[in-house]
């Protein structure tokens, strides 16, 4: 995709370095977790290695590029402008330090300090929530992004102090006088986390971006099955979520068995999005293929487990046995794909858009090495295959380490990439970006933005 998709109020965008700090950081998070992850598959770690890379993946990863991209494009989607600055620049500091020390409190064994860092992200987050909420409040209508994103951020405010809970608990015992148990808050907090912050807006994020960049139209058989996804979606994911949490079988069970019919029913609306695309190829549609596939395998392999039992640990994330197929499949594919239109599309208003018709610029997609991109999606892709395939029909382990080492080489090969594209065509560069740590916030917004930028106090 070479254009620039009509329609959008980037006029309304906070500024440049904003989301895309929270992208880089991410990156950081992202190379840690997945080297952690193939160091893990060949040695041991000291603490509680698999908590701190579940933690670093989904919290600094997928979390915190949630954070940067919904700061940058509910403005852009919905015409209305960040409700702070100020609250954007502070969630990411508050949420990378409080998660850099919740791990190193886990590998450590130094439990004690666990409720320090997650007192640290429960204020980051809550700011976040805070902020994006509202800024989404003034949007009017709500379509069917802006009310999954009302749903992520009702579970992110939840999902802060449950983690809270389970940390404190770690050296304190805090569930004796609460009528839920460690563990059934557990599953709940999980579910919440996953299934509900990182889902509802991957859902309504793909949605967007799908229409977006397929340049095509849901059809009314699409419309019939995004209503019933609407209805299913949110209401199998509370019900899920009780249901773990007050150890009600039947009711988790209904939740998940309609939570999975509510994305079997996206998951055909994007694939044929895709299928009706009138675009040639991108690094966003090729992964969204991917997206697509690894849902409906998960989805398929999820609704026995669930049936059967959606209460044990072991059934957490559905079937035991796929978890890369969520993890990696779903998750890691969109959020790549995603950013390798999203930060090219950020430079690219900020330094190019104004020189549009008065001299040669280049195109979105000529930002980044569509080389390395290409290699990069297939090491990823490769790696991701074996890392799913292997648990479920029994695979050696050296396949296993193999697949690792593959995902590795891709994902490190996105990186660079990514931070190519920032170093060459970022007005200030990389360093610009981390080093501008509060400049952003003091900017004034857009003449015609609507609102003035407001400070922290809600009195405002």
């Amino acid at each position: 995709m070479n254009g620039i998709p009509g329609g959008l109020r980037t006029d309304q965008q906070p500024p440049m370095v904003i989301p895309l700090r929270h992208f880089l950081l991410a990156l950081g998070f992202l190379a840690v977790g997945i080297g952690g992850g193939t160091v893990m598959a060949v040695t041991t770690l000291p603490g509680r290695p698999g908590l701190a890379h579940l933690h670093v993946l989904l919290v600094g990863w997928i979390a915190v590029t949630i954070m940067g991209a919904m700061t940058q494009f509910v403005p852009v989607w919905s015409g209305v402008t960040i409700y702070s600055r100020r609250v954007a620049v502070a969630q990411l500091w508050l949420v990378t330090v409080g998660l850099a020390g919740f791990g190193a409190a886990l590998l450590a064994g130094a439990l004690e300090w666990l409720p320090v860092g997650a007192t640290l992200m429960l204020t980051g987050i809550w700011l976040f929530v805070y902020n994006v909420g509202r800024t989404l409040a003034r949007a009017r209508p709500f379509g069917f992004t802006e009310r999954h994103f009302a749903l992520a951020l009702a579970c992110f405010a939840l999902v802060a102090p449950f983690g809270l809970l389970l940390a404190i608990d770690f050296t304190t015992p805090v569930f004796e006088s609460l009528p839920v148990s460690r563990f059934d808050l557990h599953l709940a907090h999980a579910t919440l986390a996953l299934f509900g912050a990182v889902f509802a807006t991957v859902v309504g994020a793909l949605f967007q971006l799908g229409k977006m960049f397929t340049q095509a139209e849901p059809d009314r058989h699409s419309d019939r099955l995004l209503a019933l996804e609407q209805l299913c979606f949110p209401a199998g994911l509370v019900a899920l979520a009780l249901g773990r949490g007050l150890t009600v079988e039947p009711l988790a069970r209904a939740g998940g068995i309609a939570f999975l019919l509510g994305l079997a029913a996206f998951a055909v609306v994007i694939g044929r999005l895709l299928a009706g695309a009138t675009v040639e190829r991108s690094p966003m549609l090729v992964r969204y293929w991917v997206v697509v596939a690894a849902l409906v395998t998960w989805v398929v392999l999820a609704a026995p487990t669930w049936w059967a039992d959606p209460l044990t640990y072991e059934s957490l994330f559905g079937h035991p046995d796929a978890q890369a197929l969520l993890l990696l499949g779903v998750f890691g594919f969109v959020v790549i794909g995603s950013l390798y239109h999203i930060v090219p599309f950020i430079i690219w208003i900020e330094r190019y858009s104004d020189r549009l018709g008065f001299e040669q610029v280049p195109m979105i997609d000529d930002l980044y090495d569509d080389r390395l991109e290409r290699a990069d999606f297939w090491a990823t892709l490769a790696g991701f295959a074996g890392l799913s395939v292997a648990p479920l029909i029994g695979a050696p382990a050296a396949v296993v380490t193999a697949s690792h080492v593959l995902a590795t080489v891709g994902i490190a090969l996105f990186i660079a990439n990514t931070l190519l594209t920032i170093h060459r065509h970022g007005p200030d560069g990389i360093g610009g970006v981390l080093v501008s740590a509060l400049e952003s916030s003091e900017e004034t917004p857009p003449a015609g933005s609507g609102e003035p930028d407001v400070d922290v106090s809600p009195e405002q």
